[in-house]
């Protein structure tokens, strides 16, 4: 069976029709969270039920555990200098790495009462953090310690780490995953993964995309995509706006307007993936057990861009 699967002949500007599909290794037990480390030219993720934080070095294509015992991480980015900013599971917080190695927790609280089990985040271009904020981690015991949704729902938040200020910009999507901005930030994506499928009545789950409005406001929320099969977990996008979007299969590829160019097919349930390498050209798959990687003809977009910097 060929690795891609070309539904819009644009999918060939973007991927070689021979393209093949690396495995590089992991034996997790579900992975999740990459983020590439330009400095070191390493990828690292979660493997959330095994409590640590895995690493794939590109230079001697060694996978290893890089930290263990780091209460359920999930999903990761970097900041504007540098720094890896992380969800974690298990103390329902946002947390940041500092250059010698050390962690804190940045934000735990919206108000008086504690997240769910922060999930996915992206930082912006002015430096804010914004994060989705599922049940996931208090509802699996594998994937993190039981507890009460304190709140009664979950949001998407916006966290500005200069004022301490901790904002809902999304309030209607039922179970917030991934979530990525467009290349200048005017849209907001978001993945609904609940089980539940709510307004849509649809029989896959779905993107949606909302207008980012001030800096600050997500506003007209609508359907951007469905996926299957399989769930969007967790996405990236690239220069040109491209949507790149985990499922249970393949990663799967959406213009801007939606439109799905094609998939390159993985032998894994994918949980999320991110765009790697020198030139930001590959990309690295978190897929249940193992991370992959493939080549592409694109880059992929950071908030760095928009200041003249990289990531």
């Amino acid at each position: 069976m060929p690795d891609l699967t070309v539904d819009d002949p644009r999918l060939l500007d973007l991927l070689d029709r021979d393209l093949t599909v690396e495995r590089l290794g992991g034996d997790c037990t579900w992975s999740e969270g990459p983020v590439y480390l330009p400095g070191e030219d390493a990828v690292i993720w979660s493997d959330i039920p095994g409590n640590r934080i895995m690493r794939f070095d590109a230079a001697t294509g060694v996978v290893s555990v890089d930290r263990a015992e780091v209460e359920f991480s999930n999903g990761r980015t970097l900041d504007l200098t540098g720094r890896v900013v992380t969800c974690s599971h298990g103390r329902r917080a946002i947390e940041r790495t500092e250059p010698d190695g050390t962690t804190h927790v940045l934000v735990d609280r919206f108000g008086a009462v504690r997240f769910n089990s922060p999930n996915d985040v992206v930082v912006k271009s002015d430096g804010t953090i914004w994060f989705t904020d599922p049940a996931y981690g208090i509802i699996q015991p594998q994937e993190g310690h039981p507890g009460q949704r304190e709140y009664g729902d979950h949001y998407v938040f916006r966290y500005d780490p200069a004022t301490g200020e901790v904002t809902p910009v999304v309030v209607d999507v039922e179970e917030p995953n991934g979530l990525a901005f467009s290349p200048d930030e005017s849209l907001l994506y978001v993945a609904d993964t609940s089980r539940a499928l709510g307004m849509w009545k649809s029989d896959h789950h779905h993107i949606r995309v909302y207008d980012v409005r001030g800096g600050r406001y997500a506003k007209n929320g609508r359907l951007f995509a469905e996926v299957s099969p399989g769930v969007s977990d967790g996405f990236r996008i690239d220069v040109q706006g491209n949507l790149w979007t985990s499922s249970a299969d393949s990663v799967q590829v959406f213009t801007p307007d939606g439109v799905r160019l094609g998939a390159v097919a993985i032998p894994e349930v994918i949980g999320n993936l991110c765009f790697g390498g020198r030139d930001r050209s590959t990309v690295y798959v978190a897929a249940s057990r193992n991370l992959y990687r493939f080549p592409t003809r694109t880059r992929g977009s950071f908030a760095t861009d928009l200041l003249g910097g990289a990531a």
